[in-house]
């Protein structure tokens, strides 16, 4: 029989364990590689339930929490079905090509493609200051590799490489590491950093349960299910694979409320804990490669928004996130800049919007009304946004009705 805990691990030694486990488990990507979601095919086939030895949630936990595995290689699926269409000819449009300024290697312009359809990568780490992701296409690669203090990224297919200095984070703290471009930050490309994330939200509002046992990769492992207590979620549950032997998250599926196959779902279909060679992390460019060099964060901001870009000042025009609710239900409500709609810029009035225009966006979305007034709800399998007529947003991870009670609630 496969072990299986139906206590619901809630209390403050549970909390620890999930606290200590967010901040050990070390994902296995490049520092800095970014996509807006990311998952893995689910037709990853498991070999069996093994017989392992029971375990509660809570030890599961702490067991991914003292894991201090930090060298591994191997290859990771990938696939995301968000319910929107593939973003794949979106990153292409964005890649500088010819003449333009930049480079088809920036992992700005190049990870997007992550966050739709399925990919194959592979992957390397070494410590925390050596770490190798490769996207595998066709006929072509496309890498990252981070090493001490330098970050490459090569595209095979343009023969062209982007290099820049690893985020201050990712190398320790020198008088000058303040100064380097950061990579944007965002969802690893591992069930590591994964399941750090969805471990963050196991609070009161969440079930932690242990639900039997199965095989990744040719690897036992227990399944650790992590569902919302609350309704109203897009979220139905997160199930994470964890390696029996050293605690390694191994696989990470999401599963929307609303059913069906996987949103998403990252997993490992070959891993090998051993070092990886030290070959594996360094990087020459190639004969005839153009290279270009990252700028840093400030200078390429202003170069982006022109002479009238004001730096980190200039965001707090910005009023802000309000965040309504708690846990899987909490929604992000944003103000246009000057806060209110119409402090500082108004809200379109009826004609302002092209009739063709206006029809285009209304067959997008579903017209919704309440106390909050009239508005627009754009869906997708797990995120969700409201558009008020007046000029607010409010997004989460929640239902188009939760979010009309958030709208409401916030009046």
């Amino acid at each position: 029989m496969a072990p299986n805990d139906s206590a619901q691990t809630t209390d403050g030694n549970f909390a620890a364990g999930r606290r200590k486990a967010a901040r050990y488990i070390v994902p296995v990507a490049v520092a800095g590689v970014a996509a807006a979601t990311i998952g893995l095919v689910p037709a990853l086939a498991d070999s069996g339930d093994p017989d392992l030895p029971k375990i509660t949630a809570q030890q599961l936990v702490e067991k991914m929490a003292a894991s201090d595995t930090q060298q591994l290689s191997g290859n990771v699926k990938i696939s995301t079905d968000l319910g929107i269409p593939s973003l794949g000819g979106i990153a292409d449009s964005l890649a500088p090509r010819g003449g333009d300024e930049g480079s088809s290697a920036d992992p700005q312009a190049r990870l997007m493609e992550l966050a739709s359809g399925t990919h194959t990568l592979r992957v390397a780490a070494d410590g925390p200051d050596k770490q190798r992701v490769s996207v595998l296409g066709d006929a072509a690669e496309y890498s990252l590799i981070h090493n001490g203090g330098e970050v490459w990224a090569y595209d095979s297919a343009s023969n062209e490489a982007f290099h820049t200095k690893a985020p201050a984070e990712a190398k320790g703290s020198g008088k000058d590491s303040g100064k380097h471009e950061k990579l944007p930050e965002g969802v690893p490309t591992t069930p590591k950093g994964l399941a750090e994330e969805a471990l963050k939200a196991a609070d009161d509002t969440t079930s932690v349960t242990v639900d039997g046992t199965t095989q990744v990769a040719g690897r036992d492992a227990y399944q650790l299910l992590v569902e919302p207590k609350q309704s109203g979620s897009t979220i139905g549950s997160v199930r994470v694979a964890v390696d029996a032997e050293n605690g390694v998250p191994l696989k990470f599926t999401l599963t929307p409320s609303s059913g069906g196959k996987a949103a998403i779902d990252v997993g490992f279909t070959k891993v090998d804990f051993g070092k990886p060679s030290a070959d594996t992390f360094t990087f020459t460019p190639p004969k005839g490669a153009k290279v270009t060099e990252g700028d840093d964060g400030p200078k390429a901001r202003e170069k982006d928004f022109g002479k009238d870009f004001k730096g980190e000042e200039g965001l707090k025009d910005f009023e802000g996130l309000n965040v309504i609710g708690k846990g899987w239900t909490s929604v992000a409500e944003i103000s246009s800049p000057g806060g209110e709609a119409g402090a500082g810029s108004e809200a379109p009035e009826a004609g302002d919007v092209p009739p063709q225009a206006q029809q285009f966006m209304d067959a997008l979305g579903d017209k919704v009304s309440g106390e909050f007034g009239s508005g627009t709800v754009f869906e997708t399998r797990l995120v969700n946004a409201l558009m008020t007529d007046d000029g607010k947003v409010y997004v989460g991870a929640v239902t188009k009705d939760a979010l009309v009670r958030a709208a409401d609630a916030a009046k």
